[in-house]
């Protein structure tokens, strides 16, 4: 007997989301992070359309912050995905005042695709709008303002935007840079917004954190180096130097660099039976 087969499903951009906010942490203190749910809760961020996601890493690092974190965005259901410390406690501002942030960023910029409470402007401008553990409260008046990273203490993240962190880094730095810099190679902006939390810790610069970013600035030498692309009906030389950009895409320096290939780096070594052959 003949199987019919089932009608295919009609997708669109309109996307639909149990929740408004997913709040993800990682957790090493489930203390410290029931008075942070806690402060949530009472700012307005109720479970009824909010989800409180956690990885509980309380007896030991079982799951560093960069595969955690992509575990978040993968699973999480909110039109935003919030990821904060444990040790952040919702104080001044409250619920109201961050979806009138995020509704003025929508208006503005409807590219954005990271939120934070702060983060760098460029080489010279750091820009945070939040309360240390001490009381004293650090206020941007210039805020909303775009960054090129966000401190890690509260990340607001838009799912629509479908970030993820990179797969060949690891740790518990860097990664508000990271998941930035992805975001703007995909074509979103990342912004400061005045909402004022308590974060309870000023953060820990040492020989784990100076690790992180020598890895992190390894990781993306290699990204972003120049290249070669080959497609199968096209070739081109990828740079961000105007002149090498105009130059090498020139037909006879792509047919001498086809050359080289053809003679030198022949196809066979970048086979991955090849590969596991030399091992």
């Amino acid at each position: 007997m003949e199987n019919p087969m089932r009608p295919s499903k009609v997708i669109s951009e309109k996307a639909e989301y149990p929740f408004q906010f997913s709040i993800c942490t990682l957790v090493t203190d489930h203390q410290e992070y029931s008075e942070m749910k806690g402060s949530c809760i009472e700012a307005g961020f109720g479970e009824d359309d909010c989800e409180y996601l956690i990885i509980d890493n309380s007896t030991g690092n079982a799951i560093d912050a960069y595969k955690g974190l992509n575990l978040f965005l993968q699973q999480a259901q909110g039109r935003y995905i919030i990821i904060c410390h444990q040790d952040i406690i919702m104080h001044d501002d409250r619920r109201p005042v961050l979806e009138d942030k995020i509704n003025e960023i929508n208006q503005k910029d409807p590219k954005w695709g990271v939120l934070g409470n702060a983060g760098g402007v460029n080489l010279k401008y750091q820009v945070v709008n939040l309360t240390r553990g001490n009381g004293e409260k650090l206020t941007e008046k210039h805020a909303p303002i775009q960054v090129m990273s966000v401190d890690e203490n509260f990340m607001l993240l838009k799912k629509s935007a479908n970030l993820a962190l990179s797969r060949d880094l690891s740790g518990f730095h860097m990664y508000g840079a990271d998941i930035c810099t992805i975001a703007d190679v995909l074509g979103f902006t990342c912004y400061v917004i005045p909402f004022n939390i308590i974060h309870k810790s000023d953060g820990n610069i040492n020989k784990t954190f100076y690790d992180g970013k020598k890895e992190f600035i390894k990781k993306y030498k290699r990204a972003f180096r120049s290249r070669f692309l080959s497609t199968t009906v096209t070739r081109l030389y990828l740079n961000s130097s105007t002149w090498k950009t105009y130059i090498l895409n020139k037909p006879f320096f792509i047919f001498l660099f086809k050359q080289y290939y053809k003679l030198i780096k022949v196809k066979k070594p970048y086979s991955i039976k090849y590969k596991q052959a030399e091992k």
